[in-house]
Formats: structure tokens, sequence, C-alpha cells
């Protein structure tokens, strides 16, 4: 059974809408429906960029190219600057956006894409959106990506908020299109517009990040914008900090705090918090296994990516993949602290960025902080702190020195503090 009878099947009887955006709201056959002529010289097998959002145009020509077996390339118009790359890195055919098809020529082809297109299998390509390197192209079958839908799972009022080009909004619009559940796109993703749509819509899940998070809990605009319909908040695609939780949680205390857990290396894995206000998590479910070696924690993955199409396997003989997540150990459960290249080394005694923000982040008045490792040449290393004040207001340089030393050992406290604005890049995390 193809891919538009099976959520044909799933949506049989249901009668709601499932794509909302703004005043406008779509039922699945008006979606199913939408033709894509602009798609019909993509043969099996071509790799596509799909230059779109969480519109129904978008999410028509996503469905037809995975029908039509082709390679799938979701990007949004955030990252322009980077398409060219994308494109090269990807070995992409063809360019879709606004409904117009280019085509693009080259003579280059990949084992991988290869392998893909002899098993006769749609693809997916993410990129990574990591701070060092190139971004780094992820090959998926998509065949194999699409089986975790198969068991129809509850599902509610969702919003879209991580981004088209996200394994985290890919996993969103799909668990929702399987599961007869309706997506919210919001047209504002600034807090008061995410609130604001939340309230309009009667969104039930909201999938964000930490960063975005402790912008809510600094905006004011907390606990009463936030609606009574609210019942999850999932967060994941960076650490989250604890002093945020633990506010958002005392002022939101019938919301469901979880945490996730995703890589596009490794597709959606599944993941159980300790409770709403713990950090700890518990990552499994079927088909992957976990092992934390020195303290970095290793997946064993079946939704595993089939590679990269720009860099070398990181992949170990056995299919172990190294996360590079610096981890502690509860019994079952797993705390992530940050990653194996934030581990700072002063003197000889070494610690995570994370265990000084945690304590900056306590101060009053402290919105954001970031704090990063600089060479030097008598203790190895030395950190230096950007912080971000509420409002923008003054902050007592010497009051704050005074009390990060007292709260943190010598070695840990900032040789340098910056007072402004951190940085915060578009997928809302910390850059």
């Amino acid at each position: 059974m193809g891919l538009m009878s099976v959520l044909a099947s799933r949506w049989e009887g249901v009668d709601q809408p499932f794509l909302i955006s703004g005043d406008n709201s779509l039922r699945i056959g008006e979606v199913l429906a939408k033709r894509s002529p602009h798609l019909d010289g993509v043969q099996p097998g071509e790799v596509v960029a799909l230059i779109g959002d969480f519109d129904a145009q978008s999410i028509a020509d996503l469905l037809t190219l995975v029908e039509r077996r082709a390679v799938l390339v979701p990007l949004t118009s955030l990252t322009r600057n980077d398409h060219e790359y994308f494109f090269e890195a990807a070995l992409v055919d063809w360019v879709i956006e606004d409904g117009q098809a280019t085509k693009r020529t080259h003579q280059e082809t990949h084992p991988l894409l290869d392998d893909l297109r002899a098993r006769d299998h749609p693809g997916l390509v993410l990129f990574s959106t990591g701070t060092t390197g190139r971004p780094k192209a992820i090959l998926h079958d998509m065949t194999a990506f699409l089986k975790r839908f198969e068991t129809p799972r509850p599902t509610l009022r969702t919003m879209a908020f991580l981004l088209f080009d996200h394994i985290g909004g890919i996993n969103t619009l799909l668990h929702t299109l399987f599961n007869a559940g309706v997506v919210i796109t919001p047209t504002d993703r600034s807090v008061s517009g995410v609130l604001a749509t939340s309230r309009d819509h009667q969104v039930e899940a909201l999938p964000t990040t930490p960063t975005f998070l402790r912008m809510m809990l600094i905006s004011g605009l907390l606990p009463e914008a936030v609606p009574d319909s609210l019942k999850i908040i999932t967060y994941g695609t960076e650490r989250m900090d604890q002093p945020t939780l633990d506010a958002l949680c005392d002022l939101l205390p019938d919301v469901d705090f979880r945490q996730t857990f995703g890589m596009s290396e490794l597709g959606i894995v599944r993941v159980k918090s300790q409770a709403r206000d713990s950090l700890f998590m518990r990552i499994g479910g079927d088909g992957v296994q976990t092992r934390v070696h020195n303290g970095v924690l290793k997946i064993l993955s079946e939704t595993r990516m089939m590679g990269y199409l720009n860099a070398e396997s990181p992949f170990d003989a056995e299919g172990w993949y190294d996360t590079k997540d610096v981890v502690e150990t509860h019994g079952e459960f797993i705390k992530v602290v940050g990653r194996t290249s934030e581990v700072i080394n002063v003197g000889g005694l070494k610690f995570m960025a994370s265990e000084v923000e945690r304590v900056a982040l306590e101060y009053p008045g402290v919105a954001l902080v970031s704090v990063i490792a600089r060479p030097n040449p008598v203790t190895g290393q030395h950190i230096e702190m950007t912080v971000e004040t509420l409002d923008n207001q003054q902050l007592d340089m010497t009051a704050f020195r005074g009390y990060l030393s007292e709260y943190l050992p010598r070695h840990m406290v900032p040789r340098r503090i910056s007072h402004s604005k951190v940085s915060v890049g578009h997928r809302f995390k910390k850059s």
C-alpha cells in the first residue's frame, strides 16, 4: 500500500482539521489532494531539495516525493546562505521552491545513494546543526525511517515549533500525519507569539528547546499567558539547565515536562524522563541499545542513518555511535551534563561549562549565560563568561563576581565576564 493510501486509511472517519496556520485550517483530504505538477519531472532516486515550511504545498510535495521514491532534502529559507553548500554536499538534482522546479546538473554520485537506489527506497537527507565544522549531510533510508510510525499511537494538538529541516520538526509532522492529529504552525515564533497561538488554537503539546523555555521563563508572561489546554512541553536539541526546569515546574504545575533525545544520525529514539522536574532520562525502546564508556554515551540504533555523504562514517565496527555526550548515571537513568568538546581543564582540574552556567543562572536578574574556555599559557585554559540580564538591566559586576567566588571553586571562577547579549540562533539554541 502506497504512502498516500496508508494516510487516507489512518484518517478515515476523522472529522477534524489536520493543519492550522493563522486563520486558515485544512483537512487532510485537502492536503493529500494538492497537485504538485512541478514535480512531474522528478524520477525515482533523484535528490530533491525542497525549500519550504509546514504549509499545505510543502507537505504535499514532501509526501509526493516520498511516494515517488526520491531522496528528499528539506530546507528552509532561514538557511539560504548555506543552500549552495547543501546542494553540492547532497548531490542535489532538483531544487523545489514556491511551486517552481529547477534542474541541476552534475556528474558525481555516491555509493550510499547508489545503494539506496538499488533498494528502490526513498531517502531523506538532513544536515547536522553543530557549531563546529561544516554541516554533515546525513542520509537515511526513508522506508526504515517511517517504520516507527507503523504502530498507531495517541496524538495531541501539537505545535510545529521545530523547523521543517530539523529531525524534530519532521518527526512532529509525521507523527501527527500517521496518527490523525492536528498540527498548528506558529506565524510568529517569539515567546508572546507562540503563547498566543497556543491559546487561540488550544495547543496541547509544545515541542521546543531549552533556550526558548528560558526565554519563556524570563518573559514575565508565565503563568498567566499559558493556556489551560497545554498538557505537555517537550524539550531537546541542547542541554537543559536545572534552575530553568525547576522554575518552570513551579510556575506550571499542570504541565508535564518531558525531555527528548534525538540525533539526526540516529533517528528519534524513545525517552522517558525520570520525573517532570528531573534531567535524568532513560533512553531505549525497540531496536535501541545504550552504554556509557568513560562517562560518554554510546548508542546502537536500528533507525540509524546509512551514513554521511560528505564525511567518513562515525560508527564503529559493531555499529555503535559515539554521541560525544558526557553523562551522569543513576541506575538505568542518565543525565547529559555536556559535550566532550566542552570539558574544560584549568591547571589539571576538569569540569563542564554547564556547572558554571547553572550557578550563574541562579543569580537574580540573570537571563542567559554562556561559558567558553580560552587558552591560557599558565593553567592551560581559563574560562570566560557572557551574561545577559533581564531587560538589559545593569549588572553589579563586583557583587556578581563575589557571588561566583562564593559558590564556585576557585579554578571555575571566570577570568573575564562580559555583560552583553548571548547569541541565540534561528533554531532557538545558544550559538
